[in-house]
């Protein structure tokens, strides 16, 4: 081999959790920290050490493959891959462009005259349908970087693709160790990680959480002279950090603390959570009735609301929320929990998908005589689908103040899913531009859309965003009642 330069790997991980995670052998293992914590670097020295590990064969090759995931391909670049090659660059032969995905092929020989031969692969997979990137792989492990932003399906498919290279049949060794590893930012408590990691813990899988830069002082943060990796990070890194900064974001990101932040622009960013949510869980009145407002499609949503007339108010009391489900199955279950759940209610008229209208391609019904059929007679698809006038159905109640001076829309903490898309989860998403934050043009399609547009369904059949109504239709003139107090 040609003369390969010296690497001074660095030995002393800079923190406890940060040891504690480098010297871990479990099959899976997850650090969740915040920014500027160390956990990247020491998942790719991890990574570096497997490939420095590995039980040579009878040739004295030490050969594996590991594949490095991130959940957009700007990120990938510009973060994933720019870390790695910072530390070993010089050690490989680095590829991009082209039809193959980035990569590194590594060779280098160690003090014991054995010769790493490795390969790490880069891969942007950030949608359900990447896991047929990963169909076929072999490969000794993954690191899954920020893997908060990844789908569970991803994880789900490379949990059973690694340990697979190298083998006695094609490399005549054995894996010496193969899993994954993962580094991340707090989640909020609805996450899959958070579900993992502090309620099922799978067996064969180890989660490390770093103290946060910042601690809690009351509703307040001072800085944390427990930090991890706080002497390489510039002075005053977290405290300055906060400038500018909402509660969540700061909980979330320097703190370490679980909670909801998005990146996207939100459809409602008249909705103030702490304005908006009540601090408990809303008892309705079995005296009103409730209102339904129903998305269809292969996720099907129900938003439940009340209005108090007494207030001129709507809360969202609750929500059904599915998901790969078709209508025949969705409006069963749909009556069984309203069956459940309040049985002593009465409905008013409340408000559906118009696409409901259109027949399915596998069957000849329709998705409202769907649920007609199930006995749930109360919801009727809405005059108008236009975006203008199911945002103001929903942005006007907000902006309006009842009696005691608190909003016309509020939302019970049971809604959970509904509360989370007003806070930004059903957004306009991000365009990865250079220069100014730029978004697209229509909402992202997630998991917190169909709620929310479920929600915007049942105001408009209360009869909100009549405004919007007749600005953008002139010739619509029947009158609106904020509710139809016909019940079913």
């Amino acid at each position: 081999m040609s003369e390969q330069p010296t690497i001074q790997i660095q030995t002393k991980p800079q923190g406890r959790v940060l040891a504690k995670y480098r010297y871990s052998t479990a099959r899976v293992q997850m650090i969740r920290g915040p920014l500027g914590s160390g956990k990247t670097m020491e998942s790719c020295q991890k990574i570096f050490t497997y490939m420095c590990n590995q039980q040579p064969n009878e040739e004295g090759i030490r050969p594996s493959r590991f594949i490095a995931i991130r959940n957009t391909f700007p990120d990938l670049a510009n973060t994933t891959i720019k870390d790695w090659l910072e530390l070993y660059r010089d050690l490989g032969h680095y590829t991009q462009g082209g039809v193959e995905p980035p990569h590194q092929t590594l060779e280098f020989e160690l003090d014991d005259g054995t010769i790493v031969n490795s390969e790490i692969i880069f891969l942007a997979l950030d949608r359900d349908d990447g896991v047929k990137k990963l169909r076929g792989t072999q490969v000794t492990g993954f690191w899954l970087n920020e893997a908060k932003e990844l789908p569970k399906s991803i994880i789900d498919m490379a949990d059973l693709r690694h340990g697979r290279y190298p083998s006695k049949a094609a490399g005549g060794t054995d894996c010496t160790w193969h899993g994954m590893i993962g580094d991340y930012n707090s989640p909020d408590e609805d996450h899959w990680i958070y579900k993992l990691s502090e309620i099922t813990k799978p067996k064969g899988w180890d989660f490390f959480h770093q103290p946060g830069g910042l601690i809690r002082e009351g509703e307040k943060f001072k800085e944390n002279p427990s930090a991890e990796n706080a002497h390489n990070l510039p002075e005053g890194y977290y405290v300055r950090g906060m400038e500018g900064k909402d509660f969540e974001w700061i909980k979330v990101n320097l703190a370490n603390e679980y909670g909801f932040v998005t990146d996207g622009k939100p459809v409602y960013p008249e909705y103030v959570d702490s304005a908006h949510c009540l601090a408990d869980i809303y008892e309705p009145d079995e005296t009103l009735p409730l209102t339904l407002g129903i998305d269809f499609g292969r996720t099907p949503a129900c938003a439940i609301f009340q209005f108090v007339p007494v207030m001129g108010r709507w809360v969202a009391v609750d929500e059904f929320v599915t998901e790969d489900m078709s209508a025949t199955s969705f409006a069963p279950e749909l009556k069984r929990y309203l069956d459940r759940e309040y049985p002593n209610f009465k409905f008013a008229r409340g408000g559906g998908d118009p696409s409901g209208m259109n027949r399915g391609q596998a069957t000849d019904d329709i998705a409202f005589s769907i649920l007609r059929k199930h006995g749930i007679n109360c919801v009727f698809p809405t005059h108008t689908n236009k975006p203008v006038v199911r945002r103001a159905a929903i942005i006007d109640p907000m902006k309006r103040l009842c009696m005691d001076g608190k909003p016309a829309f509020m939302v019970s903490p049971k809604a959970k899913h509904l509360r989370k898309g007003l806070m930004g989860g059903f957004c306009y998403r991000r365009i990865q531009v250079a220069g100014d934050a730029r978004y697209g043009d229509e909402p992202d399609k997630n998991k917190y859309s169909h709620i929310c547009e479920a929600a915007e369904y049942a105001l408009m059949a209360g009869g909100e965003g009549r405004k919007a109504i007749t600005s953008t239709n002139n010739n619509f003139s029947k009158p609106i009642k904020i509710a139809d107090w016909s019940v079913f």
